[in-house]
């Protein structure tokens, strides 16, 4: 597999976001320098993303919005459904059962996960909660792929060690800890204090 790096990737994230908002705007067309401004970014920062993938749009006339985000969908693996498992069924493991858009697009809970015995058997939008001990029966079951991880900072290596035995290679966590995983395997961290530590700085910097 090419690689290429984590923000391009996150910026072909973000295209794909443009041009989403721009087809319900009735855009048709738009120029690299277009996607660029709205964006803050460079127009050959824009056009270097996408030359990673191929040859998109013909010059002088932009892209075809609907044609270019179809095929960043695809570069995305968003053209195909995603099995998802949440482990920690706290606050922030309910905000993101109730986040609607992650089924949009394609990213389906097929599975809970938590040890709390209060918690275990019951079902939230159709889907038990299991215990955390039969997470590689279930994770098989259910054709798991990708598993968020919302659980203490104290536990979250230890379960990713163990999903990761039960064969699934793709985190996103939301523990407030570096998790550490094999080469083949993909850890993405969600961490909110650091992202508003980062706003306190630039406020505190600003005065």
């Amino acid at each position: 597999m090419k690689k290429i790096s984590d923000s391009t990737i996150s910026r072909l994230s973000t295209y794909y976001r443009t041009l989403t908002n721009l087809i319900e705007n009735g855009v048709e067309t738009v120029s690299s320098d277009e996607i660029a401004e709205i964006n803050n970014i460079t127009s050959a920062q824009v056009r270097k993303d996408l030359s990673f993938f191929g040859s998109f749009g013909k010059r002088g006339l932009g892209y075809k919005t609907k044609d270019l985000r179809e095929e960043i969908a695809k570069i995305l693996g968003l053209k195909k459904k995603w099995n998802i498992a949440l482990v920690g069924v706290g606050n922030i493991g309910r905000a993101l059962i109730d986040y609607d858009e992650f089924k949009k697009q394609g990213f389906i809970f097929k599975a809970l996960f938590d040890k709390d015995p209060q918690k275990i058997g019951q079902e939230i939008k159709g889907l038990r909660i299991h215990d955390i001990e039969d997470a590689c029966y279930v994770a098989k079951e259910k054709e798991i792929e990708i598993a968020i991880i919302a659980v203490p900072a104290k536990n979250a290596q230890a379960v990713v060690d163990s999903l990761v035995q039960c064969g699934i290679r793709a985190f996103l966590n939301f523990a407030p800890i570096t998790i550490k995983v094999p080469e083949n395997v993909m850890v993405k961290n969600e961490n909110m204090s650091i992202e508003l530590e980062a706003l306190s700085y630039y406020l505190t910097q600003s005065k």
